[in-house]
């Protein structure tokens, strides 16, 4: 059963004009249920992460900051959100959904959380919409649980996965793959097992090219068992925050090659939404779905 990580505080209020669209994550929910691709069935309620959980992957005084609301304004800022305990309690939720969803993954082969893709919250800090790294956590439950023994984060949002390339460096069982918007933020990028710096522009043909040459390539060589898929929609051509020039039909196809090759290799894979900016809320939406549908129709 295709199983779906979903909390009504995924959706947290944020002041007026801020440019993160939390509202996308009801959104998905919606449509999915609307179009018949799932039913209430298939989504569950997230657990949120126990703390020593969190402290596997981050520094026990930066969690004992975030959670007692005692970052400083710079530290603050540097996140792109005001601080509240609603917003702890939220990013906490999200961590616990990830990690449901890599256990579920493996019991299933595929899950998803409407959420998460936190990859910029570093062990020490929060940065850019994130405040703790949910997918890195997640791996760190999984290795030490013994659930899974070598690791592969694909990351292909559009901006660099920083923090979590800084979380698992030196990593034995961990690879970090980031394929990303090489002049895009972060400016300062930290150095993952494998970074792909795309050039501004860059359309479908280009970009799957290239992914299908390195996705392949890792797994032959690094060999993992699990797969963490960060499916960042800020690609789109139409994304303020982007700068690359992928369609719809190019994300959804970036997406449906990513998951026929887990597939085909027999990875369980766990799906988290990564980024997403377009100034019109339904190609987000809409792209996000995608991603969606192509799981349940090629693991079920």
């Amino acid at each position: 059963m295709l199983k779906i990580a979903w909390a009504e505080n995924y959706v947290h209020p944020l002041p007026e004009g801020h440019r993160f669209p939390m509202e996308k994550y009801a959104l998905i929910h919606d449509q999915l249920v609307y179009e018949g691709t799932v039913s209430d069935d298939n989504f569950f309620t997230p657990i949120p992460a126990k703390e020593h959980y969190i402290t596997e992957v981050h520094q026990p005084s930066y969690w004992e900051k975030l959670k007692n609301l005692n970052l400083t304004k710079q530290e603050e800022r540097r996140t792109g959100f005001p601080l509240s305990a609603g917003l702890v309690e939220r990013e906490v939720t999200i961590v616990g959904g990830t990690v449901q969803t890599a256990i579920y993954a493996i019991k299933y082969g595929v899950s998803l959380n409407i959420a998460g893709g936190t990859h910029h919250a570093y062990s020490d800090r929060g940065e850019g919409f994130c405040l703790l790294n949910d997918i890195a956590v997640a791996a760190g439950y999984l290795l030490k649980k013994g659930l899974a023994h070598r690791i592969l984060i694909c990351d292909l949002d559009v901006h660099q996965g920083n923090g979590t390339a800084e979380i698992f460096a030196g990593s034995d069982n961990v690879f970090t793959f980031s394929m990303h918007g090489e002049g895009n933020y972060p400016h300062k990028k930290e150095s993952s097992d494998l970074d792909v710096g795309l050039p501004d522009k860059t359309t479908d043909e280009g970009y799957l090219h290239v992914l299908t040459d390195h996705l392949t390539e890792i797994l032959e060589n690094f060999k993992p068992d699990f797969i963490f898929y960060q499916s960042g929609v800020d690609v789109l051509s139409t994304d303020k925050l982007g700068r690359l020039s992928l369609t719809k039909d190019g994300c959804k196809d970036r997406d449906a090659f990513v998951l026929e090759t887990c597939y085909k290799y027999g990875l369980p894979v766990s799906i988290t939404m990564g980024g997403g900016y377009s100034p019109r809320i339904a190609d987000i939406t809409e792209a996000h779905c995608n991603t969606f549908r192509l799981a349940k129709q090629i693991f079920f």
